[in-house]
């Protein structure tokens, strides 16, 4: 089980969340971004190992009647993914296709790498804090760990490297 401290960094690694410190040593974090009314992604993250992510949206969890997953026991990467599912299904654009090229072009930095699939959609893959972030337009997608697993989620969605 992951440490009160090691939670709280990867919360802190995604910087769509702002953190509210709350009650009782509690942590919760907010995607301000989000389209809708839910703002809440991380909840109730406590010292004692509780903490839950909204995950109502999407799907292949087992939610409280509010869409909470208790976390408690989550890997990294499992933490890692929620969290960036979470973001995704809360984003402006998280259901809708990627965003044109122009829109790609005016957020992509140097370093960062273009991924396209057959249908010109396009993924920005970038590297930082030591993790991959897969970014559609400005939303986050995927969060990895490694470039391999990276590169393994990319392919397999049937994106190709494009260009840096």
């Amino acid at each position: 089980m992951l440490t009160f401290d090691q939670k709280i960094a990867i919360l802190d690694s995604f910087p769509e969340l702002e953190r509210k410190d709350v009650s009782l040593g509690r942590v919760n974090y907010h995607f301000e971004g989000s389209a809708h009314e839910k703002k809440t992604v991380g909840y109730r993250f406590h010292p004692n190992g509780n903490g839950y992510i909204f995950a109502g949206l999407i799907g292949g969890y087992d939610t409280d009647d509010k869409g909470f997953v208790n976390v408690r026991d989550f890997t990294e990467e499992q933490l890692r993914e929620i969290l960036a599912a979470s973001i995704l299904s809360l984003s402006p654009n998280g259901d809708s296709a990627a965003p044109k090229s122009t829109d790609t072009a005016s957020i992509v930095e140097a370093g960062d790498e273009i991924w396209t699939d057959g249908d010109g959609q396009e993924l920005i893959l970038k590297f930082e804090d030591e993790t991959f972030f897969i970014y559609s337009g400005a939303s986050l997608e995927m969060a990895f760990e490694t470039r391999e697993e990276t590169e393994e989620y990319l392919i397999e969605e049937g994106f190709t490297f494009n260009r840096k």
